[in-house]
């Protein structure tokens, strides 16, 4: 510990300040946190807004080949609703970085937790509008129904509403707030958002794990039907790949302090939200833009009856 000297008296430095050198002075510690010039900071900016481009531009061709049978096949309203969202999840790493405020850090976790709700029962919505694609010609009229009536969109709204109470419920008894930490780097004084309470964050967190879990399960079940542009398997891909990233935040999360802890959650976040992107619209964007000739309803019915046929042989 830094010592301050007043002739044969050693004195502790305060918490704000730390011994130089020769330990017979105390300097003050400068306040830092992970801002747009810091290296680290200024990249996973670039991330952020480079990825939430890519999303919209995604989004633009979509709207522009919205009457193609990729699109039309992979339900429009959802893909659209995905893909904006997406793009408020690339944007959210944006109030991680800089120096932190009040609501900074409240709108930090909210809109963490709100947003990506909305992208993970939206992959459920997906992945049980496309079981009941390929059940809807069963006996019974109930399937049918199901789909014509868009029963799974309503997953959404509900989902969202039990993330909403939740966060609520936090910020009502133990809001995030700001917080400084001296101990993590020497002579710098670091500027954090504390969570206020890891157990309200645990469970925002733990509640999007399970709605990622279960659309990764429905749509691993699902991943043998005859669809035509495998969007099962696409989304079973990219929920792996959401809880892959989620599961191993957490022991690197504790492991860490300071600038890089928050470092560590924002590239969580951005690893997440690229997997979805590119493994459910990454094969999507490649038919539309460099293979059209296989975006047309013809090419549409020869591939699923070569697909459902080599299902049958097997």
């Amino acid at each position: 510990k830094g010592k301050k000297f007043y002739m044969d008296q050693c004195v502790k430095c305060a918490d704000h300040q730390y011994a130089n050198r020769d330990k017979n002075h105390c300097l003050q510690k400068s306040v830092t946190f992970l801002g747009y010039e810091d290296p680290m900071g200024l990249a996973l900016a670039c991330m952020a807004v480079f990825f939430s481009v890519l999303t919209a531009a995604v989004l633009v061709v979509f709207m522009k080949h919205r009457d193609t049978p990729i699109v039309k096949a992979n339900n429009r309203a959802l893909t659209y609703i995905l893909l904006i969202s997406l793009t408020f999840c690339f944007l959210c790493p944006l109030l991680f970085i800089g120096r932190p405020s009040m609501a900074t850090c409240i709108l930090q976790q909210t809109t963490f937790g709100i947003v990506f709700t909305v992208v993970t029962s939206t992959v459920m919505a997906k992945t049980l509008t496309v079981i009941l694609a390929f059940n809807v010609t069963s006996p019974g009229k109930r399937m049918r129904w199901l789909l014509v009536s868009r029963t799974p969109n309503y997953l959404i709204p509900i989902c969202t509403l039990i993330q909403l109470t939740a966060c609520g419920i936090w910020l009502g008894t133990s809001p995030p707030f700001i917080d400084t930490d001296t101990n993590s780097e020497h002579g710098h004084i670091i500027i954090v958002c504390n969570k206020g309470s890891l157990v309200a964050f645990y469970c925002i967190l733990g509640y999007l794990t399970f709605l990622a879990f279960g659309s990764f399960t429905v749509a691993f079940l699902a991943r043998n039907l005859p669809d035509t542009f495998n969007e099962a398997k696409f989304l079973t891909f990219s929920m792996l790949v959401f809880c892959s990233v989620w599961v191993t935040f957490l022991p690197v999360y504790h492991s860490t302090k300071g600038r890089v802890m928050v470092a560590v959650e924002v590239f969580s976040i951005l690893a997440s939200s690229a997997g979805i992107l590119g493994f459910i619209f990454g094969p999507k964007c490649y038919i539309i833009l460099l293979r059209p000739e296989r975006n047309t309803l013809y090419g549409f019915r020869n591939k699923t009856h070569s697909m459902y046929n080599e299902g049958s042989e097997s």
